[in-house]
């Protein structure tokens, strides 16, 4: 139990930090946030952006980034809102389930596509994934951007929008999704053989090639699930506001990369767990949703994100400098 506290104990603070913040939120703004109206309403936002999240640490888990994660999302939505409005056809076409399905379908496929360009790039060519992700941000919101003219895609089957909108009592769909997603991408890179590969490529590249693993098509499989959890994202926005437009979550990119490094994900790879980056989630929409009900303008949101990233940032800086000092 003690080394179980001991070894978690970083994860433990940010839980700690997390109910400090909503006691602070639920005494500046009294009988507001503490409600289930107020937690449900976070919930359906917290998903769309938990998802990315998670997507985005599990790349720089790797020792890599990917500032294109929004945009992939964002153009896997819009090729499939075009594919579902011309099938559904104003409801004269097909019928509302199989238009869904084909819809979902074909936003993984893109978002895969876009996973795989990634990858190629940073594993085979051997770009820096920041610039390789930062010149395919410019690709895929070039395309988006040439195929929507700039304006957002609807007409889908009213049922598409349960998705984003829909309960279960009180409970939203979007929210159960997100759990199965923090549940599957848990057991995956915390759980299983490609996992550990994924944390040893971003300890040691060149010793986990030489030690037989497949370096390449391990980093080329990251960006491919870091991209297919960005089309899941991708069809709750769509969702949740009936529309697709290539500027739809512009902010979540920098936000994801925040809730990473928060969590506890090491900005150079090797190390982060899952969870953390949950919980750092959670304090970004906390802050977020407190700022709202207090009425505080909404680019003070975006300032704290960035404080929080900078002065984490600044933290692991100054302790691995003494750790090295140390040893």
């Amino acid at each position: 139990m003690k080394e179980h506290f001991k070894r978690n104990s970083y994860q433990y603070a940010l839980l700690l930090l997390l109910v400090v913040l909503m006691v602070i939120m639920e005494f500046l703004a009294p009988g507001k946030f503490l409600t289930i109206k107020n937690f449900k309403n976070m919930s359906f936002q917290m998903a769309e952006f938990g998802i990315l999240a998670i997507g985005m640490s599990i790349v720089i888990m790797t020792g890599g980034i990917n500032l294109s994660i929004v945009n992939s999302a964002m153009l896997a939505s819009i090729v499939s809102a075009l594919v579902m409005r011309t099938l559904y056809n104003g409801g004269n076409g097909m019928a509302d389930v199989p238009c869904i399905i084909i819809g979902i379908v074909v936003t993984i496929a893109v978002a895969v596509v876009c996973g795989l360009f990634n990858g190629f790039f940073v594993a085979y060519i051997g770009i820096l994934p920041m610039l390789a992700t930062l010149g395919s941000q410019t690709v895929f919101d070039g395309i988006s951007l040439n195929i929507t003219r700039g304006s957002s895609v609807s007409g889908f089957p009213k049922l598409f929008q349960k998705i984003g909108n829909g309960t279960i009592g009180n409970i939203p769909y979007t929210l159960i999704i997100y759990i199965a997603v923090i549940i599957a991408s848990y057991f995956l890179i915390e759980r299983t053989r490609w996992g550990i590969s994924v944390y040893m490529v971003g300890g040691n590249e060149k010793a986990t090639r030489f030690s037989g693993i497949n370096t390449k098509k391990t980093v080329m499989m990251v960006y491919v699930f870091s991209a297919v959890l960005a089309g899941i994202s991708g069809i709750l926005m769509t969702s949740r506001y009936n529309s697709a437009k290539a500027d739809y979550g512009s902010s979540y990119t920098m936000q994801a990369v925040a809730a990473t490094v928060l969590g506890g994900t090491s900005i150079s790879g090797g190390s982060g767990h899952v969870l953390g980056t949950v919980i750092a989630v959670c304090i970004i929409q906390v802050i977020s949703s407190g700022f709202n009900i207090l009425k505080v303008n909404r680019n003070f949101t975006d300032i704290a994100t960035g404080l929080i990233l900078v002065v984490v940032l600044a933290l692991n800086f100054l302790i691995s400098g003494r750790k090295k000092k140390s040893n």
